[in-house]
């Protein structure tokens, strides 16, 4: 499962605006996305993954996502760095 990937990725990024600028670095490997974020955000974040390549997975849960993610809050993007 994807929230397993999470926890044992070693290095994570955390939110949409980090994950942008991270992928425009070409450190992303894959981005983790929870279906029951604002489609909005999801939006931004899934034209830029299409532009680089970048394989998207979902999860239902922004709240499981963050706590597979270490922080206490929901999140609604990780990505898996290099």
């Amino acid at each position: 499962m994807s929230y397993e990937k999470v926890k044992q990725a070693k290095k994570t990024i955390i939110g949409i605006k980090q994950t942008v600028k991270a992928i425009n670095a070409g450190i992303v490997t894959e981005v983790i996305i929870a279906q029951d974020a604002d489609q909005q955000f999801i939006q931004q974040i899934l034209s830029v993954v299409a532009e680089h390549r970048i394989p998207v997975t979902y999860v239902s849960s922004r709240k499981q996502l963050g706590e597979a993610s270490g922080i206490a809050v929901g999140t609604a993007v990780v990505a898996l760095a290099e």
